[in-house]
């Protein structure tokens, strides 16, 4: 018997593919760490009542064959393209993943120029717009703990991938694609104002939302919190480094 919300009597915390669960994978997929509590507190300011949750947060890993739909199609169209410039596929690609219905393709960052440069002009892919470059910061992801994420979009062929590059927090360098997608510029920058991303080939890397001379990078995961204290409705609020601690 199916009941109202279409669970089929299943409790949809515990079915894995459960649709309104999107971050759950089950066993699959590359852990990065373990999440303990909502907000991964551990010295006892977590006040949600979820302290006691342990759950494993993973990426999703490497797709299979058949990809379905066209990312067959762009992902033959792209490795023959590389394989036609001598560049072996799997040198330059180093996974390529399908989730929640899109297609990532995960690059090695010395070869990220050419890929995106065949992903623009090669006529079976025409991938002409890049809408920008994002940072992420996985601190638990050794060797690799900073990504860069690219979204791509074919206005021929009207289709959206995205490219992946990750570099470690050691040696955070990724070639810039400025030459490529010129509008890529001011994206480029702000992931380095944020992130701390080196853009090597940038024309001007110049911090573009915080001040030229301020320390550290804000929107990374490990970046303390500070803040000044805000009067609210005739109360004070202390700065964000003052509060009860949920980090």
């Amino acid at each position: 018997m199916t009941e109202a919300n279409g669970s089929n009597g299943v409790n949809p915390d515990k079915d894995l593919n459960a649709e309104n669960l999107p971050g759950r994978r089950g066993d699959q997929g590359e852990p990065v760490r373990v999440q303990r509590g909502m907000f991964g507190a551990n010295n006892g300011g977590d006040t949600t009542g979820y302290g006691g949750l342990v759950r494993p947060v993973r990426l999703p890993g490497q797709a299979t064959r058949p990809y379905g739909g066209w990312f067959d199609e762009v992902a033959d169209e792209l490795e023959g393209a590389l394989e036609e410039q001598s560049l072996l596929p799997e040198n330059a690609i180093e996974k390529t993943v399908v989730d929640r219905g899109e297609l990532t393709f995960h690059i090695a960052r010395e070869h990220l120029l050419r890929v995106a440069r065949t992903l623009r002009d090669d006529p079976a892919l025409r991938f002409e717009l890049c809408t920008g470059v994002s940072g992420v910061h996985f601190p638990g992801d050794k060797g690799r703990e900073l990504h860069a994420v690219y979204h791509l979009r074919s206005l021929t062929h009207g289709r959206v991938v995205r490219l992946e590059v990750s570099a470690p927090d050691s040696d955070p360098h990724i070639p810039s694609i400025v030459d490529v997608y010129p509008t890529n510029d001011w994206h480029e920058r702000e992931t380095y104002d944020f992130f701390g991303l080196i853009f090597d080939g940038h024309p001007a890397l110049t911090r573009i939302m915080m001040p030229d001379d301020w320390q550290g990078f804000p929107q990374r995961k490990d970046y303390p919190l500070g803040g000044i204290p805000v009067e609210y409705k005739g109360a004070q609020i202390p700065a964000p480094d003052q509060r009860r601690s949920y980090s």
